[in-house]
């Protein structure tokens, strides 16, 4: 498997550095997956592909703090980035893994990313939902996707250190839930692990076996990607 660990300073390129990526799998047909890990540097809002704006975020508190909201085309929930959190992206074939809907590709990588965060803190974890990974019932790990017709796309975030409080500010409860939520807050339902960003970053490469740095990278699709959709506001706001 590839391995690229690439963080771009403004949060539309590390959207589309995602769709670049699974575009370049899907259309030049390499033989194997990728694995990319990013850090934020900065506060943004990421809304899932479907996510209706008024209904997901605070958007006074998001203007207020100059806090970009942005959209993904993955599905699943809003979520905060910034400081604090590691995210990663695997782009893997489907017949290969045996990936044939959106249970299995979640419940292929999270099994993975359940282990290692099991030894990295000594600590049992759980899937819960459809894609989220728990620790003593509180969400550490959200997760999404988005296929073609060779290959998926199933990225998500492992909050480490990050200001839970700006996501309680941030971010509305949302309508749709897991059951095991409970309709908690966001302060009573997330939890940092307190792990270092290097150790996750290395167990996921580890646990990926992804050895071979990805050269070139498309910068130029990522460009393109970011004019095209992820930095209008035609495209963030449009549900």
């Amino acid at each position: 498997m590839k391995y690229l660990d690439l963080s771009f300073a403004d949060p539309a390129a590390n959207l589309a550095c995602d769709e670049a990526l699974l575009e370049l799998f899907e259309t030049e047909r390499p033989d194997d997956g990728i694995l990319r890990v990013w850090e934020p540097t900065t506060y943004f809002v990421v809304l899932g592909h479907s996510n209706r704006l008024r209904a997901e975020v605070n958007q006074a508190a998001c203007a207020e703090n100059k806090i970009p909201v942005l959209r993904r085309i993955s599905g699943g929930g809003a979520v905060m980035q910034g400081p604090g959190c590691v995210n990663y992206s695997l782009i893997l074939e489907i017949h290969a893994h045996g990936l044939r809907n959106i249970r299995d590709a979640f419940r292929y990588v999270l099994q993975r990313h359940s282990q290692f965060i099991d030894a990295l803190m000594g600590a049992k974890t759980s899937i819960e939902g459809i894609s989220d990974l728990v620790v003593a019932g509180r969400k550490f790990s959200g997760n999404a996707q988005y296929r073609k017709s060779r290959f998926v796309l199933v990225h998500g975030t492992f909050l480490l250190r990050f200001d839970l409080s700006l996501i309680d500010r941030h971010l509305n409860i949302p309508a749709k839930q897991p059951d095991y939520r409970l309709n908690r807050p966001h302060l009573e339902f997330l939890i940092n692990l307190k792990l270092d960003s290097g150790r996750v970053r290395e167990s996921l490469r580890a646990g990926w076996s992804a050895a071979e740095e990805l050269f070139p990278v498309p910068f130029t699709r990522i460009e393109a990607l970011v004019k095209e959709r992820y930095a209008r506001e035609e495209w963030s706001g449009k549900f």
